[in-house]
């Protein structure tokens, strides 16, 4: 209660008469009706299956995310890959197959393997490795070259052997070829506007020439999923064409092996068979006691063989046998 003062009188006035509001009127049956809305069963029941449902795909879209960037799960492009002295090199099914063609040339001209870096670094450059009907004015082909500046007819620079050979016919011209650095040998030959440019694909090249050429064992593996098959004597044509000098070849169904007193030879020889792997999947390798088998979704990699038999040798000779299984 409050009380006030006037010259005249005293009056009082109470305070805590007003009326309650409805609002503080009616507390029982609020509190009733929130009590029953908190207790209602079935809406309980559908609020947990939203959030289980919430927390389900989270967990699912989680495993997917994890899924895509584990190593162990992710499924490899399709083409070939070298490793050497711990780093790894991949090239596509087509770039494989041309990479190839140019090494075997090389083997087959009786160069060493350092050839075959400075022409694979010139084709990475060039074409990136791509046989292309196309180019800067008439410039044609893996290494670019012009019919205009006598390196032969446009048909001619289309053959990817013919253009490897070409190419190795004016690298040797150069007294300096072997002394020289990659990059420099390259441009030599090329003559290109952009002199520092081959320097870049050294590593690559380095790489895949020692694998090609026999000097790098078991450093070659490659995914093709294709449903198309060939012949083991088609995916053989490169090896046989660029090793014929130093490889004996013998065809058993689809199995091709090769024998020779080198085994460098032999180890190019089943290299060269496998990156032409762009023709029809390969299904299996061997060199002497070390075996390769192909896994549609990895590099798979090369281990012991399994059994004395698993790359079969002209025992007591000397010589050393590989063999390439194509699939069928």
């Amino acid at each position: 209660m409050v009380t006030t003062r006037s010259n005249s009188t005293r009056t009082c006035i109470r305070t805590d008469m007003t009326k309650p509001s409805p609002r503080q009127a009616r507390p029982t049956a609020t509190r009733q009706r929130r009590k029953r809305r908190s207790t209602n069963p079935a809406k309980t029941i559908a609020a947990l299956v939203v959030v289980l449902a919430i927390l389900a795909g989270l967990g699912w879209g989680g495993y997917q995310v994890w899924r895509a960037v584990d190593p162990f799960t992710t499924t490899e492009p399709e083409g070939c890959r070298v490793t050497v002295s711990g780093q790894s090199y991949d090239l596509d099914l087509e770039q494989s197959q041309n990479a190839a063609i140019i090494t075997a040339e090389s083997i087959r001209r009786g160069l060493p393997a350092h050839a075959a870096t400075i022409a694979l670094v010139t084709a990475m450059q060039e074409s990136k490795l791509r046989n292309i009907d196309y180019g800067d004015r008439d410039s044609l082909g893996l290494f670019q070259q012009r019919p205009s500046q006598g390196w032969g007819t446009a048909k001619q620079i289309m053959d990817p052997w013919y253009s490897s050979g070409k190419f190795y016919e004016e690298l040797v011209k150069f007294g300096n070829w072997k002394s020289i650095s990659i990059n420099d040998a390259a441009q030599q030959v090329q003559r290109s506007g952009y002199p520092e440019a081959y320097r870049k694909h050294e590593p690559l090249a380095k790489a895949w020439a020692s694998a090609l050429t026999g000097h790098s064992p078991s450093a070659l593996t490659c995914v093709n999923r294709s449903a198309e098959t060939t012949t083991v004597h088609e995916l053989a044509r490169t090896a046989r064409k660029g090793l014929a000098s130093k490889v004996a070849t013998h065809t058993t169904g689809s199995t091709v092996m090769f024998t020779a007193s080198d085994p460098v030879s032999v180890r190019a020889a089943v290299a060269l068979t496998m990156a032409s792997t762009n023709l029809g999947p390969v299904d299996r390798a061997t060199v002497a006691t070390t075996s390769w088998r192909a896994d549609s979704e990895h590099y798979a990699s090369w281990g012991a063989a399994a059994g004395p038999s698993a790359s079969p040798a002209a025992s007591g000779t000397g010589r050393v046998s590989g063999t390439v299984t194509a699939r069928s």
